[in-house]
Parts: C-alpha cells; sequence; structure tokens
C-alpha cells in the first residue's frame, strides 16, 4: 500500500484557483473517503510506511511489531481473553490470528458467527487486551488445518475446481465469502477507529502458484473492503519462487524459522530484491513445529528461540512468532500433509496443537515464554500484569460403560445422516455433504471361486476398517499404503468398509476429497479382477450435537450385551461408551486414553477431538476448565478399534484424567495409574 494517504493543503503549484480547488477537493477526497471529515480522520490513528527511514508509521511515529499467533478457532471463547492477556505480559504489542472460511461456512449459503465462530468478539478483547492486530482472512490459510480452511462443500458443488486460481467457480465463492466476512469488520480497521493494522492477501503463494491475474484480483476483492484503512500485505517462504507471491502495491513479508537464522542475511536480501524499500519483517518465526501421529512430539530448544528472535529484532525489523499459543484442533478439524518428493506420503496431524509453542496447549507460561519475554523486554515496554491461571486437576479413574454399536440398526438410526444413499459408485465424504465423521460403504459379495481371493480398493481416502457380515477382516490404510487384504470364502455375503477422514491436506494439494475412489474389485480365477458396483453409503457426520442428543435420551439401563461388553477387540465394529466425571473443584485437566485404540472423545456435549494412543505421540485429550462444571460431567467415547481392559473378566473399561499433558508418548499401551 506504499506510504499512504498524506493530506497536504498547502498546495503551492503556480495553476489556476479553480485547479487548485479541484485537487484540493480531490486529495481530501482521497485521504478522507466518501463523505468523510479530514479533521476527524486526522484525530484516528492511522498505519503507513516510511520507505526512506524502512519503517513503519504509527499516529505519524516510526513503529514496531513483537506479535503473536493465536487463532480463535483453537481455543474455547471463554479462554480467549486469559489467553490474550499472558500474551500481552510477555511484552507481544500485535496479536496475528487466521480467519477460517470452512468454519464460519460450513455448508454452502450457511453462516456461523456464534462461539468458537465469534471472530469479531475475539477481536474486540484483543483490542481491549492492549492489541494492535494483524488480520490473515486467507481465504486458504494452511495453519494444518482441514483442507487449509476451506470448505469441503466446493469440491461437491464444483467438481472440477481449481483452488487458489482464478477459476470463476472459486473466485465467485471467494467473493461471496468476503461479502459476509468483511463488513464485520469495518469498525476494527486502524483508519476507522480500530487496531486491526495489517491484512493479509492469500499465504504463501509462492510456493504454490504463479498464477498472478488471481493474486491481483483478490489484491483488489480485499481492498475493496479495507480502503486504504489497514495495511494490505504478502507472506512467502523465502526461495526461488518468492517473485510469484509478490503483489504489486501490496507490502511483501517472509518467514523463516530458528533452523534458518544463520541465513538471515540471504533472506533478507531476497526480500530487498522484490521491495527494495520499507520494514524487513519476518511474519512466522516459528518458536515450535507441527507434529503427526505416528512420529516423535516436535520440539525446539528455547534459548535457541530467544537467541535466534534477538537476532532478528537487531535487524530492527518487526516479527511474529507463529505459534506464540497453539491450542488445540478440537473435533475434527486438524489437517494433515502430503509429501510430493514420495517420502512417507499421507500423514495426518495430531489433535493437540501445542506445536512447542511459547504457551503450553492450556494457555500456561513456560521456560520458553520466560526467555523470550526476557529478550522482547530489551527492545519493548513490558507491561505489569497479573497472571491468574487456571489450576491443573487430576480427577483419576473413570469407568465407562458400552452402550451402543455404531453399525447395528439403533446406532444408524441415532447418528446416521439421512439413511443410506444408493448408487453405483461409492459416493464420497464431499458428495453426501459430510465434513467428517465416518461413512461406511455397503455391497453385495458374488459368488467366490478363490479361497481366499484378493480384495482390491484403488484409492481409500484415509482409513478403513473392513468387515463381512459385520465381523472384522482387516484394515486398509492410506498412510501405510495398504489398499489390499485376502477374503476367504464362506465368511458373509455383505462387504462392509468404514472410512474415517483423518484430515484433509492442507498445503498444496488441495482437491484432497474423503471416501472410496476408482475400483473396488475381487481377484477371479483366472487371474482378473471383478468390479464390485451397487453402494449403499451411510454418512455418519458425529457432530456434537448428534451424540449429545444421542446420550441425552440414552436410557440408564441400556447395556450392549454381555458379548460385545468383554471384547477387548472390538471385532463387531464401533462402540460408544458413557460414564460420569464427579468435579468438586473446576480446573484444566488430560482426558488419557492409554490402552485404547483410536477413536473421539466428547465431554459435556463438546468434541475434544481423535485420539489415537496406540500410534502416538499424544496420549491426552486438552479439556478446558471452561468446558467443566462442579457435580457430574458426561464423558462420551467413540472408539474404533479396542478398549483399554486388564482382565478379560466383568471389569468395565476405564479412562483416566491427569493433571499433566502427556504429548510425547511412544506407540503403544501406557498403563493407566
Amino acid at each position: 500500500m506504499g506510504s499512504g494517504c498524506v493530506c497536504n493543503r498547502k498546495l503551492t503549484m503556480a495553476v489556476s484557483g479553480f485547479l487548485i480547488i479541484a485537487v484540493m477537493a480531490l486529495t481530501v477526497g482521497l485521504c478522507v473517503g466518501l463523505g468523510g471529515d479530514s479533521d476527524a480522520l486526522e484525530d484516528q490513528p492511522r498505519f503507513t510506511i516510511d520507505h526512506e527511514a524502512n519503517s513503519f508509521m504509527l499516529d505519524g511515529k516510526p513503529f514496531r511489531y513483537v506479535s503473536g499467533s493465536f487463532h480463535y478457532f483453537r481455543a474455547v471463547p471463554d479462554s480467549w481473553r486469559s489467553r490474550l492477556r499472558t500474551m500481552r505480559a510477555s511484552g507481544l504489542n500485535a496479536l496475528d490470528t487466521y480467519v477460517e472460511w470452512s468454519l464460519h461456512n460450513p455448508h454452502d449459503g450457511t453462516y456461523n458467527w456464534e462461539g468458537i465462530a465469534d471472530v469479531v468478539n475475539f477481536l474486540e478483547i484483543a483490542q481491549e487486551e492492549d492489541f494492535y492486530i494483524i488480520l490473515r482472512p486467507g481465504p486458504y490459510i494452511c495453519a494444518e488445518r482441514d483442507n487449509g480452511g476451506l470448505p469441503h462443500w466446493l469440491f461437491a458443488k464444483y467438481p472440477t475446481i481449481k483452488m487458489r486460481t482464478n477459476d470463476p467457480n472459486y473466485i465467485a465463492e471467494v467473493g461471496k465469502w468476503y461479502a459476509e466476512l468483511m463488513p464485520r469488520l469495518q469498525h476494527l480497521f486502524v483508519g476507522n477507529g480500530g487496531k486491526i493494522i495489517m491484512v493479509q492477501v492469500e499465504n504463501e503463494y509462492g510456493d504454490y502458484a504463479c498464477d498472478h491475474d488471481y493474486l491481483n484480483w483478490l489484491r483488489d476483492e480485499t481492498e475493496k473492503y479495507v480502503a486504504g484503512k489497514a495495511l494490505l500485505f504478502t507472506v512467502d517462504i523465502p526461495n526461488e519462487k518468492m517473485s510469484c507471491g509478490k503483489i504489486e502495491n501490496v507490502f511483501a513479508t517472509t518467514d523463516f524459522g530458528i533452523d534458518r537464522i544463520h541465513e538471515i542475511e540471504k533472506i533478507w536480501e531476497m526480500l530487498r530484491v522484490l521491495q527494495p524499500t520499507g520494514p524487513l519483517v519476518n511474519s512466522e518465526f516459528y518458536p515450535g513445529w507441527l507434529t503427526h501421529w505416528q512420529e516423535q512430539n516436535q520440539r525446539r530448544d528455547g534459548q535457541e528461540v530467544a537467541n535466534a528472535l534477538r537476532t532478528i529484532l537487531t535487524y530492527n525489523a518487526s516479527v511474529n512468532l507463529y505459534m506464540f499459543f497453539g491450542g488445540t484442533n478440537f473435533g475434527f478439524t486438524a489437517g494433515a500433509n502430503y509429501n510430493l518428493d514420495g517420502s512417507n506420503g499421507y500423514t495426518a496431524d495430531i489433535t493437540s496443537y501445542d506445536y512447542d509453542a511459547v504457551m503450553d496447549e492450556a494457555g500456561g507460561v513456560t521456560t520458553k515464554y520466560d526467555l523470550v519475554k526476557a529478550v522482547i523486554g530489551e527492545f519493548l515496554p513490558l507491561p505489569e500484569i497479573a497472571l491468574s491461571p487456571a489450576k491443573r486437576l487430576a480427577y483419576g479413574k473413570v469407568e465407562v460403560t458400552p452402550r451402543l454399536a455404531l453399525l447395528s440398526a439403533e446406532g444408524r438410526a441415532a447418528l446416521s445422516k439421512g439413511g443410506a444413499v444408493e448408487s453405483t459408485k461409492p459416493k464420497s465424504f464431499e458428495e453426501l455433504d459430510l465434513y467428517s465423521g465416518l461413512v461406511l460403504y455397503e455391497t453385495e459379495l458374488p459368488g467366490m471361486d478363490l479361497d481366499p481371493a484378493l480384495l482390491k480398493v484403488e484409492q481409500v481416502n484415509d482409513r478403513a476398517h473392513v468387515f463381512v457380515d459385520q465381523e472384522l477382516v482387516g484394515t486398509l490404510s492410506r498412510e501405510a499404503e495398504i489398499y489390499s487384504l485376502p477374503l476367504s470364502k464362506g465368511w458373509g455375503s455383505t462387504l462392509q468398509l468404514l472410512v474415517e477422514n483423518q484430515g484433509r491436506v492442507n498445503f498444496y494439494i488441495l482437491n484432497d476429497t474423503k471416501g472410496i475412489f476408482g475400483e473396488v474389485s475381487l481377484q477371479l480365477h483366472n487371474g482378473g479382477y471383478l468390479p464390485l458396483e451397487n453402494w449403499r453409503s451411510t454418512a455418519f457426520p458425529l457432530e456434537q450435537s448428534s451424540v449429545e442428543l444421542w446420550r441425552r435420551g440414552l436410557s440408564e439401563q441400556k447395556v450392549l450385551d454381555s458379548f460385545v461388553a468383554r471384547q477387548r477387540i472390538l471385532r463387531n465394529g464401533p462402540v460408544l461408551y458413557t460414564g460420569s466425571l464427579a468435579v468438586t473443584e473446576v480446573g484444566d485437566t488430560y482426558l488419557n486414553m492409554a490402552g485404547w485404540g483410536k477413536g473421539v472423545a466428547y465431554v459435556n456435549g463438546f468434541n475434544l477431538g481423535r485420539y489415537w494412543p496406540v500410534a502416538g505421540p499424544q496420549i491426552t485429550l486438552y479439556v478446558p476448565n471452561e468446558i467443566l462444571r462442579e457435580g457430574e460431567n458426561s464423558l462420551v467415547i467413540l472408539e474404533f478399534q479396542r478398549v483399554n481392559k486388564t482382565s478379560t473378566g466383568e471389569d468395565l473399561p476405564a479412562v483416566q484424567f491427569d493433571a499433566v499433558a502427556q504429548l510425547d508418548g511412544e506407540s503403544g499401551d501406557v498403563p493407566l495409574k
């Protein structure tokens, strides 16, 4: 946006009086906007760039920010203020946050601005806590979120859509989304008296593509609403593709972590090639990193982080710590990655977004926090803010009772969406308008002339438990690249594949639809394969509202038969268990799922997210104190694979609520205390 608009009433050009008046009117109009008042506007803070001093200017004075990332959708609303206050106490003077399109627009034509989606309330609280705000509305945000924050329903509405391009369907939908979002934010822009000083256009686009027609359109669409009231900016990874993300008349920044701090001079030089003047900015300095299931939890040394931060700030640069507070991917919101070089392939992100950030997942201070705060204090004044962190409490062991078999007639009636959909080929999650959860695919097996015969599925996204007549016969996995298994003759007549969405890829690949794709076929005696057709697709959204409705209607006497109740390996499909947590004092706690297999957990109707302790490294799920209450608290566990039982007797399976998180566990069992 350059240096911004500067009103100049002392025009000394030797031209006619008429021209002087016309130029003055035009100048004031550009500065104030239609119907504005220049004197009133001059009283408002404005954010610009001094290209001679290579500095931001706020209210006519040099300004530099040290900000931290905190995504409102990764913490419950009642915790927002305490998280923000802890961040401000570290000396940060700005807040960086994404806006997640898919959260606010979960279905075509449906919008959500309440609860955890009340972004306006979040930003207003941030202003009250004395933050300037860096807003990143995407529309693509990456952020290790499902589909990078892009709505799943776009795939079904436009089967050939090309995300993040000039595709007419894509930009039409972005236009609709911005028309809903941006008017709500007008009072928050710095030029209108608020504290949003910067608004991002796209996100690390240079590393994705080189479509400047799309970028120029998105710049203009964003500026249509921002209208000079905040500074537009981009963020790009420092590599040979940076120029593909640069947009004319939009301020450019870069991002890098401690692993590249030794290259800082080279990185600044790369940025200066694109943008010779203006302040230097690292928009994503990484004090930690993301973690996938089935790998070690990613950690970064706090002293190295503090030293690298000091190095960045000695260049008079502005910086954003991504993440300062990471939080949690509640529900089914965690994304995934796919390595294009062929190594590892698909890998799903864990539920925790602790990120080894400056603050921990529960919003507490850490050793890294103290080290970072000390460095910030060398460059910015530290406010005196008293903090009152929530207690972290261990509530102990809770037994749970098996209540419902998901694949039973009762389970389908209670938790499926609209019953089975019949089609020649299996329907995708997106065709069923299903954000996440499970889909059960069923078809009748033909007569088999081999024993065993190999079942082949061309593509499973992402994981399928395979049943014949509701008896488990194996598991298919995109992560493990297992797409076939043997079926024995005489096992039964109905083939059932229960497919789980483990998270849509959020980086590079943006066409990650879910379900079964390509042919499902059965091996023949002659060496060929017979395609299986005529499928029934049943969607299980597993949304917290439907699970809670089922729980509330549950009779206390309703218990699964003793055969199912005694099972440790769930050979007939997922089972829902219920329990009750008695609380005398409310505090943060962690649901320890050690000994269980894979599934989803709900407390008081709130979806805590996915658990998978047999894969690790995350063993516990964070339970915010804000969703608990004194007295009885409901617990629902939907387990896919196996339960935590120490004997084959009549003992009920159990979980445990601990005061300490376990994010660094190893694959396998971790016994409950």
